[in-house]
């Protein structure tokens, strides 16, 4: 295991990766991000159309589609957008080390230093009246998790923001420090997505055990397969 001995306080953001079911404050945010001298946007979706809107004609060269920067096309249906390893190189590096600086270049990944996002409204579909067990399987999200986990676990370079309350907080810092977040936001921000992730995790899995199977399986149309020693 690496052991991280030297961190810089504040960190200037270069680029940032945006991708929220929730687009609520996005102006806020995005007006801020953008006042920020050669800040890059890489974003996805309908996050990428709806921050498309809130650039200047002459910003939109700075926002950029994940599927351009990672040079794969998103999964049908969205279910893989940014799992993918120019991204997690670009989150997951560590502070002066030089080892992660050459698999950084070997792929031509940039450092990303922080991650915009919220997940996918699990909670509030399974409340919904009439929902069933495939618009719940729908909206679990993974690659959102997998990305604040990331960026939350690299707090001592990368922030991880999960809540739009958050962002009028974060512009004024921003506005203040010249396009820095500071190590103590940074730490603050870890605290509440890892919280916010183990959150979104226990409501999946209470919605699960309160199924009965045959239930859970009640949208699908179930086929047997014989499995070896099935005769």
């Amino acid at each position: 295991m690496n052991r991280v001995t030297t961190v810089d306080d504040a960190i200037r953001l270069r680029r940032v990766l945006i991708s929220v079911s929730d687009k609520n404050g996005l102006d806020v945010l995005a007006e801020r991000l953008l006042a920020i001298p050669d800040l890059e946007i890489l974003s996805t979706g309908g996050t990428f159309a709806r921050l498309r809107d809130l650039c200047p004609d002459d910003q939109r060269h700075r926002l950029i589609q994940v599927s351009d920067y990672t040079g794969q096309p998103e999964m049908q249906g969205g279910l893989v957008k940014t799992l993918d390893f120019r991204i997690y190189l670009g989150l997951l590096s560590e502070p002066y080390n030089r080892a992660h600086d050459d698999d950084r270049a070997r792929l031509g990944a940039g450092l990303i230093d922080m991650v915009v996002v919220n997940l996918y409204p699990f909670a509030a579909t399974v409340a919904r009246h009439g929902a069933d067990a495939e618009d719940a399987r729908g909206n679990i999200d993974i690659g959102g998790p997998c990305m604040l986990r990331a960026a939350a676990k690299s707090y001592l370079r990368v922030a991880a923001v999960c809540d739009p309350a958050d962002y009028p907080t974060i512009a004024d810092e921003l506005g203040a420090h010249d396009g820095s977040l500071t190590l103590k936001t940074r730490y603050r921000l870890a605290q509440k997505a890892f919280a916010h992730t183990a959150a979104y995790d226990s409501a999946i899995a209470d919605y699960l055990a309160a199924q009965a199977f045959p239930a859970a399986c009640a949208p699908y149309t179930v086929t047997h397969t014989a499995m070896e020693g099935d005769r």
